[in-house]
């Protein structure tokens, strides 16, 4: 896949197949799916095996490959790896991939393009349809709504709820703690909404309340990488935002685009009630002195 560490401008094999879906045929329409499902482990297995677990042959994996604009399956696993490496590369070598870029210009101007090529690719892949569904959810009053994030993602979690909370009742912000988890789950069933965020080195404790939340009947809503969390395949609703940039740590900021937008929906949504619980809060914050003016 061509594209530099600095542009972040490779477009993944799950984008590849979900833009030319339409174009694919029956067969390939069925190992696209079976590529996805188990993405991107699916893919590295040979075409042997591969076309024998989609139930096609040989031929219609080399071709669906050339349609995606690959030379061969061979490219296509060779992508397949790179993205694979990429979900478990460590903070230090992640530094190292965009050292040896050739990347020129200030680390401001640098770090700009990179998060601004992130937001258009995350624009480019989010679906409108997703939206205005976690929108709804998020808005309706039936609904309960927990929030949890992960080391990274923690401070998206916290911006979620802060605003959520003021907007609507029953909003809960989990614990950092996992070990309460359980005493959050036990209360969790069909009317709740459980929003997770988990970008790469994907967390074990989210996987295991995600797990457990979904078995009660929560509706799993899910914000995650360009590569795709593992708690994707479980999740009701997924956002993709493109994290790469020009540091040790990804950048979160195409999440924080997405967050901002479903919070001035659901304030929209709900404005009739949202208003009079926001008049109230400031005549809190004004009997209180909190602010000073």
């Amino acid at each position: 896949m061509k594209g530099s560490p600095l542009t972040g401008s490779a477009q993944i094999v799950k984008d590849r197949i979900l833009a030319r879906r339409a174009e694919l045929t029956a067969a390939e329409r069925t190992l696209a799916e079976v590529l996805l499902k188990d993405y991107p482990v699916a893919g590295l297995q040979s075409v042997t095996r591969l076309a024998g677990a989609a139930g096609v042959s040989s031929p219609t994996v080399i071709r669906m490959a050339r349609k995606l604009g690959f030379d061969g399956f061979t490219d296509l696993q060779n992508a397949l790896r790179e993205e694979a490496a990429a979900q478990i590369r460590e903070p230090i070598a992640r530094r190292a991939v965009w050292a040896a870029g050739t990347a020129e210009g200030h680390v401001l101007n640098q770090f700009a393009e990179a998060v601004a090529n992130n937001l258009r690719q995350t624009l480019d892949r989010v679906d409108a349809a997703t939206f205005d569904a976690v929108a709804a959810l998020l808005a309706d009053p039936a609904r309960r709504v927990q929030i949890a994030g992960g080391r990274i993602t923690r401070s998206n979690a916290d911006y979620l709820f802060n605003h959520l909370q003021i907007i609507r009742p029953d909003v809960t912000l989990l614990s950092q703690s996992a070990n309460v988890w359980p005493q959050y789950i036990l209360d969790m069933g069909p009317d709740t909404v459980l929003v997770l965020f988990d970008i790469r080195r994907y967390e074990a404790d989210l996987a295991r309340l995600a797990g457990l939340a979904a078995e009660r009947g929560a509706e799993v809503v899910l914000f995650t990488d360009q590569w795709g969390s593992p708690l994707s395949s479980g999740a009701a609703h997924v956002f993709n935002a493109h994290v790469e940039a020009p540091s040790s740590w990804d950048s979160t900021i195409a999440i924080m685009l997405l967050v901002e937008a479903l919070i001035a929906e659901v304030q929209a949504a709900r404005w009739d009630t949202a208003k009079d619980r926001i008049e109230a809060l400031e005549q809190m914050f004004s009997a209180t002195r909190l602010f000073r003016g």
